[in-house]
This record gives structure tokens, C-alpha cells and sequence, in this order.
């Protein structure tokens, strides 16, 4: 007789990615399945960006979908640097991961980034950006130490933290370079 698993469902699985659950993030790790899920995650969080930057003054059609378009390469940044520092530079005796695993977890930890759609209420950009932000630090703290077997929280914020700022350092500079001209 076949044995079947049950899946946590999505939106159970937004909601524990939400509450920093370590559990959600070690069953979306083995779940191959849910990369497709993760990327949905990362997308509506690029997405919200884009929404919520209205509230930054960056209200134009253009300008929406630049935001998200550089939330999501900046995501991407972040994930292709977090794999170097963590498996290459900063790995632990036990750290054994492909890139699935990894993609999977840190798509996850992008939750907290679709409520940034939340900065387009009059006042609430700078808070929801802000606080969207350092959650979904901790977020990826929780993910990669899950993902990369790490038993030291300390070196997943190490590597996130580094992580972090050099693809915010790529996010500034392609803002820059390729952004709408602000009159």
C-alpha cells in the first residue's frame, strides 16, 4: 500500500515562514515541490514593493514596476550571495545544502516583504518598508540556519548580514544607474 505525505498548505506555510518557524523552514527545505511556491513568495513581495514605493513618492506606473523589478533582482543578489558566503566562506562542519534547498527556504523568508504593500497608505511607506525590512532579516537568519544545517545562529547572521549589505550595496548602484530621474 502507497504512502502518501501530507503537505502543510500555502497559506499555513506563509504563516509559519511569518512567525519564524523553524519547522516550516526545515519542511520547504526537503519539499522540492514548493520551489514554485517560494518563487511565488518572492514575486508577490517584489510586487508589494513596487505597490507600497507609491507612498514614497514614486507613484507612476514606471516607476512601480522598476521598484519591483529591483526588489527582485535585489532578492536574487541576496540569495546568490548568501549561498557563496554560506557554503563557501562561512560553512560549519555539518553545512550540506544544494541550491534548491536554499532557494526554497529564502523564498520563504521574502514573506514579510508582501506586506510592504502596506506603504502605500499615507504615512506607512517609511514604517512598512523599514519594518519589513529588519523581519525579513530575521527570517533569513531562521532560513539559512535551517537550510545550511548551521548550529549557530551567529554565523547565519553573520553571513545574512553580509549578504544583506552587499546586495542592498547592488540594489543602491542599479537604482542609481538605471532609476527614473527625480525632478
Amino acid at each position: 500500500m502507497p504512502t502518501t505525505t501530507a503537505t502543510t498548505p500555502f497559506i499555513m506555510r506563509l504563516i509559519g515562514a511569518l512567525a519564524l518557524d523553524p519547522v516550516t523552514y526545515e519542511e520547504v527545505e526537503a519539499d522540492r515541490p514548493a520551489t514554485g511556491q517560494a518563487l511565488l513568495v518572492v514575486v508577490l513581495s517584489s510586487i508589494g514593493a513596487g505597490i507600497g514605493a507609491r507612498g514614497l513618492g514614486s507613484g507612476t506606473p514606471q516607476s512601480m514596476v522598476f521598484i519591483s523589478a529591483l526588489s527582485l533582482l535585489a532578492w536574487a543578489a541576496w540569495a546568490l550571495l548568501t549561498y557563496q558566503i554560506g557554503v563557501r566562506l562561512l560553512p560549519e562542519a555539518d553545512t550540506r545544502a544544494d541550491v534548491g534547498e536554499l532557494l526554497r527556504t529564502i523564498g520563504f523568508a521574502a514573506a514579510p516583504g508582501m506586506l510592504r504593500v502596506f506603504g502605500i497608505v499615507p504615512g506607512a511607506a517609511i514604517p512598512a518598508f523599514a519594518i519589513t525590512a529588519v523581519w525579513m532579516l530575521a527570517a533569513m537568519i531562521v532560513a539559512v540556519r535551517q537550510a545550511l544545517d548551521y548550529k549557530s545562529t551567529a554565523r547565519a547572521l553573520a553571513v545574512c548580514g553580509i549578504g544583506w549589505a552587499l546586495a542592498i550595496a547592488i540594489a543602491v548602484g542599479l537604482g542609481l544607474v538605471f532609476g527614473p530621474t527625480v525632478s
